[in-house]
């Protein structure tokens, strides 16, 4: 929240802060079963040659296993989302940086979408739409419901 705290304006004080969810590891924790699985296999089951090809493969899996998380970190680090007593605060991005705020007035109103699992593991899309405007969809944050009545209750 570094960023959040270094644009309060004097008075302004944060009524609540989410992040993006958990849930956009999914495709480094596959990737990993997948580089387990198969090192586990080739090591029980396979002698020689093809062993080394399983260990082999194994190691692919944990290098895309890395390539997925690894990004997936960054974005989960280096993305805030406030809802202030006065704005609406996103920003995201670490080296080029992207960031949005709305007044908290000139929100006309705040759709949030979730798929089934979204709505089982609590992550969704939301878009805040404003007067001449509209933020770009925020795109898996956690609790997406709740950031909603936060901004919506101001």
């Amino acid at each position: 929240m570094n960023y959040v705290r270094r644009v309060l304006q004097p008075g302004e004080s944060v009524i609540h802060v989410t992040r993006i969810h958990p849930i956009i590891f999914l495709r480094a924790i596959f990737w990993f079963a997948v580089a387990l699985l198969l090192l586990i296999a080739s090591l029980i089951k396979l002698s020689g040659d093809p062993r080394i090809v399983g260990e082999a493969l194994a190691v692919f899996g944990l290098i895309f296993a890395l390539a997925s998380a690894i990004p997936a970190l960054i974005r989960r680090i280096s993305t805030e989302l406030a809802v202030t007593d006065r704005r609406v605060i996103y920003k995201s991005g670490v080296l080029a940086r992207h960031t949005l705020e709305m007044n908290c007035s000139k929100v006309e109103s705040v759709d949030v979408d979730q798929t089934l699992l979204g709505r089982l593991l609590g992550f969704g899309t939301i878009i805040v739409r404003g007067t001449g405007g509209s933020l770009e969809p925020i795109r898996m944050i956690s609790d997406p419901l709740t950031f909603r009545s936060h901004i919506t209750a101001g």
